[in-house]
């Protein structure tokens, strides 16, 4: 992950502004520790701090057209560049960078190029034959991006929140899928799938087809040209990542960096359900693995540090954060600069346990829509910032726009949860990977139950930061939280706790807004209660209260599932 920051029109152009803008972009300095750039033109200035991933030797930025009048700043991985490229064969490319295409495009295209990325990126790009500019972010949000107002009239974007929130009084999380156009004079959203009008898809469910999407999105995050890993918590979704990379990394030209083993890491306290089953997985495979330990305290120590670097509040994503910031630590010690993980197949296929009391279909692909429409302000931003935070770049193969249009498009009837036909959560996923012949994963991996990341990595974690957050937070502090924080009002101690943390660093009305609104609960508790009123008594967002289905409750379910035939489980 790169670190961007661009301001434009600027009334002051000084010196002084320039050491401002420099001063402003070394907050960014974790997410690009390989090099920095500034380019100033007039009024407006695009700074960048590289990770380098493809092309180390010659891809800094800011990267510029042939006659050095389009100027761009880019956090991004572009997956299709040689493809675009192959269509730009009129233009001269300066280096190797995958981001480059960006520049050439926009001359080509003009705004209506964006579409044509296929990848994650967040960018700014400057045309100084007008001193006109754009600024776009990827589909789903999974990189970063602010925007924000200076007192002067000038426009601010910057990759994370720290960067601009301290000269901007007005600020905000850039939408996903969205372009800024200062032609237009504002957003619009240039994603446009047909799932998302959350109209109900009809397409019958295609094992193979999805099977195959699948493998080739994770094939072109393969593309690096650095060591890369894989996030491996013994859960169905890494599982997956970490299996299907496994084959085809003598294909990757990354192959070379490591060897021709798959390099794995999990975290966890002592004993925890991850480690226990990233290790079976791991030895499956037969990667290199990793097993990475942390104690409660350690976490606890962390805390501070976590809340300034993910810039958020939120519960859930706190408590899943901490243990991934500090991973991604003895990741980078150990050499590695990008990792694969899981994000996302949760909300694509209705994976968390309260979709087990999901009425209807419909529903539930409403409930599928609104989740992935959010994933930006919770796992892509615990799993772009933890990483980030150290140099690290997370790539999240289920988020692929072309998967996710084939996962979306599909009758949504396939992925209710049917004990009755032997169905648990994520089931097309699974079966999809059900392979007798070839297996991807042991059977009890592939049908293994649904953890919360932060339950999964042992649970006295989080009874650890109850513990601790009920010392830091007295009974008539939360009694006055209303008056304290009348937005978005903190219901427990542990949420009073990491809200106080945040104010700390970010003590502005417009910090606190970028922050989901609602109690200090998972952002499906409102769902959930809906479909089962059950829900109401428990305010802890943990997948552990998760409505009685987790645990035992499906084990006969899932033995069942292992010695059905395929003709059984396709019955719909």
């Amino acid at each position: 992950m790169c670190g961007i920051l661009a301001v434009l029109g600027c009334v002051d152009n000084s010196q002084g502004k320039r050491a401002r803008i420099i001063e402003l972009s070394r907050r960014l300095r974790h997410r690009g520790p390989d090099w920095s750039g500034l380019h100033c033109h007039g009024d407006c200035y695009l700074a960048h701090q590289r990770l380098a991933i493809v092309d180390p030797t010659s891809g800094d930025q800011p990267l510029y057209n042939e006659d050095r009048t389009v100027i761009v700043t880019v956090n991004g991985e572009i997956y299709n560049h040689k493809q675009l490229r192959q269509q730009l064969k009129s233009h001269q490319f300066r280096t190797g960078s995958d981001c480059e295409v960006i520049a050439h495009l926009y001359e080509e295209h003009g705004e209506d190029f964006v579409d044509m990325l296929d990848g994650i990126f967040a960018f700014v790009l400057l045309d100084t034959r007008d001193n006109s500019f754009i600024a776009a972010r990827d589909a789903i949000g999974v990189n970063s991006l602010y925007l924000g107002w200076g007192h002067d009239g000038s426009t601010w974007f910057a990759s994370e929140m720290k960067a601009l929130s301290d000269d901007c009084e007005r600020f905000i999380s850039f939408p996903p899928g969205h372009i800024y156009s200062s032609k237009q004079g504002g957003l619009r959203r240039w994603y446009n799938p047909p799932w998302y009008s959350e109209h109900i898809p009809s397409t019958p469910y295609d094992p193979m087809m999805l099977c195959e999407a699948f493998e080739r999105a994770v094939l072109k995050r393969m593309m690096t040209d650095v060591p890369f890993g894989v996030l491996l918590s013994g859960g169905l979704d890494s599982s997956l990542v970490a299996a299907v990379a496994n084959r085809y990394l003598a294909e990757s030209a990354a192959a070379h960096q490591w060897g021709s083993q798959l390099h794995t890491f999990c975290i966890g306290l002592e004993g925890s359900p991850d480690l226990k089953a990233a290790k079976e997985v791991a030895d499956y495979l037969g990667t290199r693995h990793y097993e990475l330990h942390f104690t409660v305290q350690e976490g606890i120590d962390a805390l501070e540090e976590v809340i300034y670097h993910i810039e958020t509040y939120d519960v859930t994503t706190v408590r899943a954060s901490t243990p991934m910031f500090l991973m991604s630590r003895k990741i980078k010690a150990l050499g590695v600069k990008m990792v694969l993980s899981g994000e996302g197949s949760d909300e694509i296929f209705g994976g968390y346990l309260y979709f087990h009391k999901a009425p209807n279909k419909e529903e539930l692909h409403e409930e599928t829509c609104r989740k992935i429409k959010a994933l930006h302000l919770y796992d892509c931003l615990r799993a772009n910032k933890s990483t980030a935070a150290w140099g690290v770049e997370a790539r999240v193969p289920f988020l692929d726009k072309e998967f996710i249009n084939i996962a979306m498009s599909m009758d949504p009837e396939w992925k209710m949860i049917r004990p009755d036909l032997g169905r648990i959560e994520k089931w097309v996923l699974r079966n999809a990977f059900d392979d007798d012949k070839n297996p991807y994963l042991p059977k009890h991996i592939l049908y293994r139950q649904k953890e919360q990341f932060s339950d999964g990595v042992g649970y006295s974690w989080i009874d650890g930061l109850k513990d601790h957050t009920n010392k830091q937070v007295t009974d008539a502090m939360l009694m006055q939280a209303n008056f304290i924080y009348p937005e978005n009002t903190p219901t427990t101690k542990e949420a009073y706790h990491y809200r106080t943390i945040f104010e700390k660093f970010f003590p502005k009305n417009a910090a606190r807004s970028t922050v989901p609104g609602g109690p200090s609960v998972a952002c499906s508790t409102a769902k959930a209660v809906e479909w089962d009123a059950a829900w109401s008594k428990n305010l802890d967002p943990s997948g552990r209260a998760a409505i009685g289905v987790h645990a035992a409750a499906y084990e006969d379910e899932r033995s069942s599932i292992w010695n059905s035939k395929p003709s059984q489980i396709f019955t719909l």
